[in-house]
């Protein structure tokens, strides 16, 4: 169990070493929050859910998310629509024409079924990019989205499968990607088919239907180096993705939707996949567009936890979420000879072996962004806690999300995003106040007992035993 009491809101902020602006992140049940950087709340968008999609600001004052969730006794973790309100909440923008739904005791509704991750046309990633300003009153958008279907090479039993898709801003559905269709293109072993045969991640919503890939992050690639160079597989209109359930990393070809460029569900097959290590239901796959630092780079965030189809264990006995791992990582690395280029592990963060506990873990959610000084925005999902860091690894601001869930629990954050004060035209820029550090070993309740030490004892090491 975490601790009871832990401070909350910006916990350390070093204005000059920071990339600053405004921050949009959506706790679980509340919302989407607007927070400069001293964690002043400069809007709350109540109703505008964020989960299990993130919130988005356009410039303008604009920000996406969704009005409402399907009933999860009948669907998994989708959304009815995809929305843009502007800075006063007014509705401008709206998708759901996707399937039109009838579960049992509710109405016949047209739902998007969106779900993770969208993008807006003008922008790759969702976040802010030198001269790269996503379109707020016309262009086509991205969608991860959900479709009931069987697929026999996989499994006899009913998938939940992900397929992306891109709308024109009238609504009209212009492309489409069915993620199962391309299964015998990522090079799963026979040992994983069998597990997917078996348990295709069964879940429990509107009976047993099988999250065989839980897609969980979608963009385009954008204008980038590899491509000028020649190589095919990285043209900025080519989409990456990551599955977490099944560990891979993948770029599909918009043209003819096959996969291009792979890496998992298992990193066993090349020198290179063994060096960069076992990936672990990865989020925020993306390559860091052109006018960032790190440009044509993969940026991700490399969950740990449990994940995977293969060999059973003595963690996964019947050979599901085989691959384990107690720690997370954000990793950089080149896409085509796939060194490691950054990475934020407890090593390099000077917080000792991971495996003796570290400072970076959350299972799911989680995202990093990297910002125009070089800095990365990291979300630690599971804890709600958003922090950035230098290159060389100093953290220079930290946020604790202070809002809680439906009854009193603990809210985490599925991902966080760090755009200019430009962006919101509706207020003046705030006042950026450092909040120093605090010595955690001097910090105490107010009102507690003061701490005091009645002795101290330095045990005599190296001296021979006294002899009775």
């Amino acid at each position: 169990m975490p601790p009871t009491i832990y401070p909350t809101g910006t916990t350390i902020y070093e204005p000059d070493k920071c990339w600053n602006g405004y921050t949009v992140f959506q706790p679980r049940d509340t919302g989407a929050i607007l927070i400069d950087m001293n964690g002043n709340v400069v809007n709350h968008w109540i109703g505008l859910m964020g989960f299990p999609s993130p919130n988005k600001i356009l410039p303008g004052g604009y920000v996406m998310g969704n009005s409402r969730a399907r009933d999860p006794e009948y669907g998994f973790q989708d959304n009815v629509d995809l929305i843009q309100v502007d800075w006063e909440g007014n509705i401008v923008w709206r998708f759901d024409k996707y399937e039109l739904i009838r579960d049992p005791h509710h109405r016949p509704t047209w739902m998007a079924r969106q779900h993770h991750d969208f993008q807006r046309e003008g922008n790759p990633v969702g976040y802010y990019v030198p001269g790269m300003e996503p379109l707020v009153d016309k262009g086509n958008t991205l969608l991860a989205c959900h479709k009931n279907l069987k697929n026999p090479d996989i499994s006899d039993k009913l998938l939940v499968d992900d397929t992306v898709i891109e709308v024109t801003w009238e609504g009209n559905i212009v492309w489409e990607w069915i993620c199962s269709d391309h299964f015998n293109e990522m090079g799963f072993s026979e040992e994983a088919r069998n597990v997917l045969s078996r348990n295709p991640g069964i879940i429990k919503a509107g009976g047993a239907m099988g999250d065989w890939m839980h897609l969980n992050s979608v963009s385009m690639l954008g204008p980038n180096k590899w491509f000028r160079a020649g190589d095919g597989r990285f043209h900025p209109d080519n989409i990456i993705w990551s599955g977490r359930e099944t560990n891979i990393m993948a770029i599909l070809d918009k043209k003819t939707g096959r996969i291009v460029w792979q890496i998992g569900p298992d990193y066993v097959g090349t020198n290179a996949w063994q060096k960069l290590g076992q990936i672990i239901g990865p989020h925020h796959v993306h390559m860091i567009p052109e006018g960032l630092p790190g440009e044509g780079n993969i940026l991700v965030f490399d969950n740990g936890g449990w994940a995977g189809y293969g060999a059973p264990n003595p963690g996964s006995p019947a050979g599901r979420r085989n691959a384990l791992r107690d720690y997370s990582r954000v990793l950089e690395f080149n896409p085509v000879t796939l060194d490691v280029v950054w990475q934020y592990p407890a090593q390099e963060a000077g917080f000792g072996m991971p495996v003796l506990g570290s400072k970076l873990y959350s299972p799911l959610m989680s995202s990093a962004q990297r910002l125009p000084n070089g800095n990365t925005l990291i979300t630690e999902g599971n804890s709600g806690r958003i922090f950035e860091v230098t290159a060389e690894h100093e953290t220079v601001w930290e946020y604790i999300n202070p809002y809680h869930g439906k009854k009193g629990i603990h809210s985490g954050v599925y991902r966080a995003y760090r755009v200019p004060y430009s962006w919101i035209p509706q207020v003046e820029p705030p006042e950026e106040k450092a909040v120093p550090r605090i010595d955690n070993s001097r910090f105490r309740v107010p009102g507690a007992p003061r701490h005091s030490v009645k002795k101290v004892t330095r045990v005599k090491i190296g001296r021979r035993p006294a002899l009775r």
